[in-house]
């Protein structure tokens, strides 16, 4: 088609940008991450050219977190990564929709991380979820240089007029007549809820807050971020090792937020998700904690809206059933989910729902929003504590989309009000949350609306 990209230029580079305040999660603590940013050039079949952008952080922690690697040693090879997935992007050598580039390279991708982890001497090989967050930026900006040279916006270019292809080329012949753009939204949601994530180490209260904690004019506490911010969809991050503390702190963590939003007049209605970051041995120890969840506060059990990611990240490995956790709340795979194969391995054992991220691929995310729309199945829209354009990136997605519940959003957290001062002026209203939302009227009419021009 004449639509159809070919890649001219492709251009990576990285910076660090250090946390206010560290984030814990599963058995990990985190205090910075390093974005991976690209800038792509493309042509079209007119002969037209147009930059596009994509930005994503390269999260070892979660995407590779290996105790047998150093985390030095993870995060340059998933550097090396994203370079090298740009050069065989850069040679792809004709053109062809960005879906198109991303499922003919996949295969590519997993050559490139067998190549890396052997010439690094890695002790253990870069898993495939470290390799989608790796080339995750690159595919971001094929997406949006594709809706930049076309003249319209990204999400507009997934429907017959545009692909070659339709969703039986990807998913089988059941989708055959039908394209990625007849399950997203015709146009951005003007604002979505937003789910706040409460870590490990965050204070609840104001009291609690140590004299030594940042004063950068930001909240330090739970009960302040509701204050200023009107959340009523916490996340919280538990144990999975530790039922009573998990208990506790799920308990803790709704008191504060209701008894805020009920000093400010605001009903007190929350939405609440629970993640232990894969830490429990079997479904049975969340099953036994929503059990003691209901004995002490029904109103909290009942608004509990959905489970993430309760066991390690190998499905096969256990291939623990999920039937009974499933029917008391939804259980969403997260970490797991990197292929078809995962998906539909997730729901044989039971799995309710998914959870999607940009940082695996804007191309892959499409694909898994299209299986489970069609399937009814509830899927999220989540984050690796995102900021700048990353955060433009998820908080449109999750807009173009019928998400369970908004999206998340937790990088105005956990990041410092220096950090990315251009994409803050351009998108005040994803950058800061009001209300217990975020807008979406500062998105751009073409691409995936960065607007980095205007930087």
């Amino acid at each position: 088609m004449l639509s159809d990209i070919m890649p001219r230029r492709v251009e990576v580079c990285f910076h660090f940008e250090p946390f206010r305040l560290p984030l814990k999660f599963g058995a990990v603590v985190m205090e910075g991450l390093t974005y991976c940013t690209v800038e792509a050039e493309v042509e079209d079949g007119r002969g037209r050219t147009a930059r596009g952008n994509g930005s994503i952080p390269l999260a070892d922690m979660w995407a590779f977190p290996s105790p047998k690697v150093p985390h030095e040693l993870r995060e340059s090879a998933m550097r090396e990564v994203a370079l090298r997935f740009a050069r065989r992007v850069e040679g792809y050598g004709r053109r062809a929709h960005p879906v198109d580039i991303f499922v003919e390279l996949e295969g590519e991708l997993a050559e490139v991380g067998r190549d890396v982890s052997r010439e690094m001497g890695l002790a253990e090989e870069l898993p495939f979820l470290a390799l989608l967050v790796s080339a995750s930026a690159v595919d971001a900006a094929l997406h949006d240089a594709f809706g930049k040279v076309n003249g319209i916006c990204s999400y507009d270019g997934y429907g017959k007029d545009l692909m070659e292809h339709d969703l039986g080329y990807y998913l089988g012949k059941e989708f055959r007549g039908k394209y990625i753009g007849d399950y997203l939204r015709s146009s951005y949601l003007p604002e979505l809820p937003v789910f706040h994530l409460v870590g490990g180490l965050d204070f609840l209260r104001r009291e609690e807050v140590p004299e030594d904690a940042p004063q950068d004019g930001l909240p330090n506490s739970l009960e302040e971020w509701v204050e200023r911010d009107g959340l009523f969809c916490p996340k919280v991050k538990l144990r999975g090792k530790d039922l009573e503390w998990d208990v506790q702190r799920t308990l803790e963590v709704a008191e504060v937020a209701r008894e805020v939003r009920r000093r400010m007049g605001w009903d007190d209605r929350l939405y609440l998700s629970v993640d232990t970051n894969e830490q429990c041995e079997s479904p049975e120890y969340m099953v036994e904690y929503l059990k003691k969840v209901e004995e002490r506060d029904p109103r909290t059990y009942e608004e509990i809206l959905y489970l993430e990611q309760p066991t390690e990240r190998d499905l096969s490995l256990h291939r623990w059933d999920m039937r009974e956790l499933s029917s008391l709340r939804p259980v969403v795979i997260d970490e797991s989910l990197t292929t078809l194969d995962d998906y539909r391995l997730a729901r044989e054992l039971g799995w309710s729902g998914v959870a999607l991220k940009t940082c695996k691929c804007h191309s892959s995310a499409l694909l898994f929003v299209s299986l489970a729309e069609e399937e009814g199945v509830p899927y999220t829209v989540q984050d690796l504590t995102l900021y700048g354009t990353a955060l433009v990136h998820s908080v449109g997605f999750a807009a173009r989309t019928n998400t369970m519940m908004g999206v998340e959003s937790n990088g105005c957290q956990y990041h410092s009000r220096e950090a990315f001062p251009e994409v803050r002026r351009l998108h005040p209203g994803m950058m800061e949350r009001r209300e217990g939302k975020v807008r979406t009227d500062s998105i751009g009419k073409v691409g995936l609306g960065f607007r980095i021009e205007e930087i």
